[in-house]
């Protein structure tokens, strides 16, 4: 088929498009009704709780659902008799034996009561998406650090619209949209992650571009992956950080 035939059968389709659209009456409100799909239903339960569609991650009873980062082995936090898990100092990052994507993640977490040192080694850990972009966790009640890596913070990369931390010892949450990014067949980046977090109900990052890993030295990577684990840290400086209440929805 030629090209003069392809634009002629162009120009039909646009012409019938036309023709439809004069064809319908907009003064009824029934021609802009669209009935089709119907989403599907969703069963909520109290604030925080997990909706029907939900994988959750930890409920409190055990760490089934998570490994070592380093090693793949039984996850070595400590598990909380309240239904929450510490980090264990020195035991290393834990990660899901799951691998996502895009998702909505609802995690909440908590520092130690009694601060245990300043600045970036107050309470630090963070929650990794795909195990390589880190939205910060780090106790920033009345605690300053650099402003790219506090509490909320794209690590490195994007700064908190506000500080909404609460008190030391008070449970906080994350609600997170996160979108992963897309390479092509030869390795290439054709769209960068995006991420929205909410932090106590608060927005504090409003769909910012992941420019890529989150690196504590050096610029961001952009090497082509898959799904990957979530995963927590171990910032291997006592920080006595705890997590509770962790589910994802796969958008």
């Amino acid at each position: 088929m030629t090209k003069k035939h392809l634009l002629f059968i162009a120009f039909i389709f646009m012409l019938v498009g036309m023709v439809d659209a004069q064809e319908k009456d907009y003064t009824k409100p029934k021609t802009t009704e669209v009935h089709e799909p119907i989403p599907a239903k969703v069963t909520t339960g109290k604030m925080n709780s997990a909706p029907s569609d939900a994988i959750v991650l930890f409920d409190g009873t055990n760490l089934d659902n998570w490994v070592g980062a380093r090693d793949s082995l039984a996850a070595k936090w400590i598990l909380n008799k309240d239904g929450s898990m510490t980090v264990k100092n020195g035991s290393g990052d834990i990660q899901t034996k799951q691998n996502f994507g895009d998702i909505q993640l609802h995690i909440e977490w908590r520092n130690p009561a009694t601060p245990r040192a300043k600045g970036q080694n107050r309470a630090n850990s963070g929650v990794f998406f795909q195990g390589r972009y880190e939205v910060q966790v780090l106790d920033n009640y009345d605690n300053i650090t650099y402003a790219n890596g506090q509490a909320g913070s794209v690590y490195k990369q994007h700064i908190p619209l506000v500080n909404a931390s609460k008190p030391s010892g008070e449970w906080q949450t994350y609600d997170i949209i996160y979108h992963a990014p897309k390479f092509d067949q030869i390795g290439r980046k054709t769209k960068s992650a995006t991420v929205t977090v909410l932090h106590n109900g608060v927005l504090i990052q409003d769909h910012v571009v992941i420019y890529g890993t989150t690196e504590y030295i050096g610029i961001p990577k952009n090497n082509p992956h898959g799904k990957g684990p979530l995963k927590l840290q171990d910032h291997n400086d006592n920080s006595g950080v705890s997590y509770r209440n962790i589910w994802v929805r796969e958008l």
